[in-house]
């Protein structure tokens, strides 16, 4: 037996070996590499899916502050009208108060004349 002696085809085969578990680690980091690129991926999905319910969020509210305001236009408009409406009907009465009172004048002018034909 000699002490320094190794059989070469051993060492050949080992380092081999050595060789094929480094080109499987190294397989192994570039799969966690590309899980992490996908993880990133999906990260950035969902950070587009979330912004795109902020959007629609701000749309709705949007929306909602505009059907509002158009609410708050057509209760106005409408109390508006209403006033108009009730301004004329006011003005109606005072020009049929204005009549009754040319009536009362002319009645009384005619029972002044007949005062004058009887007198």
């Amino acid at each position: 037996m000699r002490v320094g002696s190794r059989n070469p085809s051993s060492e050949r085969e080992r380092e081999k070996e050595r060789e094929r578990e480094r080109e499987r680690e190294r397989e192994r980091e570039r799969e966690r590499e590309r899980e992490r690129e996908r993880e990133r991926e999906r990260e950035r999905e969902r950070e587009k899916q979330r912004e795109r319910e902020r959007e629609r969020e701000r749309l709705r509210e949007r929306d909602g502050e505009s059907e509002r305001a158009i609410g708050k236009t057509e209760e106005r408009n409408m109390m508006e009208r209403g006033e108009r409406e009730r301004e004329r009907e006011r003005e109606r009465e005072r020009e049929r108060e204005r009549e009754r009172e040319r009536e009362r004048e002319r009645e009384s002018e005619r029972e002044r004349e007949r005062e004058r034909e009887i007198g």
